[in-house]
């Protein structure tokens, strides 16, 4: 394939990078996306998988032709972002996107706590912070809004604006001098300003920072304490307790390497639900900021000496609580202090231009919504650096009545049987019953239009990209990467990844009983008890073909076909996902076990992705408002 010239003629390219890339959801909902004048031009993709990256380079640089590279490596290395910069070169990128690991709070699972995933939306915000992009975007389930009774959400949005625009940093700075030297004790000041420093300055100035700011923090607990007899001092556990909380707060990258190394070992020896996950998650739990200060503050309220200096031991305690905040927090504390000083509107003007992103909150998606048929729930973070314009809705391209469902989307592909692969189209079976849930539909997905219509098994079958593509090149499969470099077995059929599992006639029958219920609930257990065809499985889902989808996952037993009572194929879970039959998920069709953390074969790529089409409304969002 090529991409036409005359549709980049006159057209701006917008630079984008996937993180997080999977098997390229964003990314091909991004290439889908264009309006008069602009276009994305995909400059990389990343993610920890080599399946991924398979799927990637047949896709993006051997079929369509891009030399759109792809990093293989975790986003927590050490090395993640100079690698990316090195790859990226010298060129502007202007969004960035991505989805962070969502298995330890995703609303379809069981959830871990201290999952070593948890923070990976840290190590993403790193890399917005070294790019800058115009616009970036992080994707995640809607249980991102209720982990830690929505502590985890706020976060997100507070870490987003501790962004900094570096240029504007010395206005800031010289500031908070001049109004805490007016409204702050010597003491509130060092302290104050210090954390801000931490806060803004460079990694490599971390460690003396946090050294500065706890060095205040110590002398002033001499302050509170030089009436204390000494001998009292040095036994007393409350007073010990103090000393070394503030040692433990101190040292913040030891406790992160304790941290990191225990949830690093509760996930390769696969702990939860058992006798030692309470003890490690509590040993991580006591390593935090909030749980140190808890015990600081408990013991000092439990000093005798102190309790006479009740307005110097709330200073203290809230110069400890500001080390634990972000830097977002510490601006409201900051605003205290200008409002005493008559400077607030001062101070929220030089917020304004410091603040490098703005975010108008948490935007909650459904994909059906931009003719995905699939009732699938995503949330966006979008960040909006402080020179655009602010994006608070993804529109919907596609009205109530105009939604995709499950038999318009994949009727044309019942032609299989048990146990089969397909690589060529079938006729397509006529049903009475629902045919006329077929409609035309434009590109965009609307009934109401003068554009080129197709059915939406259709516009799967041609693909959504021909407005920008030439399809000189046909879609291919290859089993790993040795023989795509050796251009070895590229296999080239009509049609890719549909496939059924060889079902016995038990399986078969248990299937059928479920769809006769409509549901795996107690009434239907108790049929297939009768039947001796009990299932150790948590959830079936009969699909309706008159509706959307539920969530895709990563099982595909875990939804029964409409009509035929087995299992989907990978093609078939890819069209709910709003993927076109021309791409190909590549490697193992599924794996068992926990072979599938590992190898992520074509179910995890389908079920893990975000669809294309609600990918190409968010971008196409973006490309509206960028300027």
């Amino acid at each position: 394939m090529a991409q036409k010239q005359d549709f980049l003629k006159g057209k701006k390219a917008i630079t984008f990078l996937d993180l997080f890339a999977g098997a390229g959801g964003i990314s091909e909902g991004f290439l889908q996306s264009y309006t008069p004048d602009k276009y994305y031009d995909f400059v990389l993709a990343s993610d920890i998988n080599a399946n991924c990256e398979l799927t990637h380079r047949v896709r993006y640089n051997y079929q369509l032709g891009l030399d759109t590279d792809f990093l293989l490596e975790d986003i927590m290395s050490d090395t993640f972002v100079s690698d990316l910069k090195k790859r990226v070169g010298k060129r502007t990128i202007d969004v960035v996107t991505g989805g962070p690991s969502c298995q330890s709070f995703s609303l379809s699972g069981r959830r871990r706590k201290y999952d070593k995933r948890d923070n990976l939306f840290e190590h993403y915000l790193k890399v917005i912070e070294e790019f800058k992009p115009k616009y970036f975007v992080m994707e995640n389930v809607k249980g991102i809004l209720t982990k830690d009774k929505g502590r985890f959400k706020d976060e997100i949005i507070s870490l987003i604006r501790s962004i900094m625009d570096s240029k504007q940093i010395p206005a800031l700075m010289s500031y908070l001098e001049k109004m805490l030297g007016k409204t702050a004790t010597p003491f509130e000041k060092a302290c104050l300003l210090a954390k801000v420093r931490i806060e803004i300055e460079n990694d490599s100035k971390t460690d003396a920072l946090v050294n500065d700011f706890f060095a205040h923090i110590e002398e002033q607990f001499k302050v509170l304490t030089r009436n204390i007899d000494y001998r009292i001092s040095k036994s007393d556990a409350n007073i010990s307790t103090i000393r070394h909380g503030l040692s433990l707060l101190k040292h913040f990258r030891e406790r992160q390497t304790i941290q990191s190394a225990i949830i690093q070992e509760k996930t390769s020896s696969n702990i939860d639900n058992d006798a030692f996950v309470h003890g490690m998650n509590d040993f991580i739990g006591a390593m935090e900021d909030e749980a140190i200060i808890q015990k600081i503050f408990f013991a000092l309220d439990n000093v005798k000496e102190l309790k006479k200096q009740e307005h110097d031991v709330k200073l203290f305690k809230d110069m400890i609580e500001l080390y634990a905040m972000t830097l977002d927090e510490s601006f409201t504390v900051l605003a205290e202090y200008a409002q005493k000083d008559g400077s607030l509107e001062e101070f929220k003007m030089i917020l304004d231009k410091v603040r490098l992103y703005r975010v108008d909150r948490p935007i909650v998606v459904l994909s059906s919504n931009y003719g995905v048929p699939q009732n699938r729930e995503r949330v966006l973070f979008i960040g909006c650096r402080n020179d655009q314009n602010l994006i608070t809705d993804i529109p919907a391209t596609v009205s109530q009545d105009e939604k995709v469902t499950v038999f318009e989307a994949i009727s044309d592909l019942d032609f299989i049987g048990n146990g089969e692969t397909r690589t060529e189209y079938g006729k397509v079976k006529k049903n009475k019953k629902l045919d006329g849930l077929v409609r035309p539909r434009a590109l965009t997905g609307g009934l109401e239009s003068e554009e080129e219509k197709h059915t939406f098994y259709e516009w799967s079958r041609i693909g959504r990209l021909g407005h920008r593509f030439t399809f000189d090149c046909k879609p291919f499969y290859v089993r790993n990467d040795e023989d795509l470099r050796n251009n070895l077995a590229h296999v080239e059929y009509e049609l890719f990844n549909h496939q059924t599992s060889f079902q016995s006639t038990d399986v078969k029958r248990r299937l059928e009983i479920i769809a006769k219920h409509g549901e795996y609930n107690e009434a239907c257990k108790e049929e297939l008890k009768k039947e001796n065809l009990r299932s150790q499985k948590r959830n079936y889902t009969v699909l309706d073909p008159t509706s959307q989808s539920p969530t895709v996952v990563t099982m595909p037993d875990d939804f029964i076909h409409y009509s035929q009572f087995r299992a989907m194929t990978v093609r078939e879970m890819a069209r709910l996902q709003s993927f076109d039959d021309t791409f190909v998920f590549q490697g193992k069709r599924q794996t068992g076990g926990d072979k599938r953390k590992s190898e992520i074969p074509q179910y995890t790529l389908v079920g893990n992705a975000v669809p294309p089409l609600m990918a190409r409304a968010i971008g196409n969002t973006i490309l509206e408002a960028i300027k």
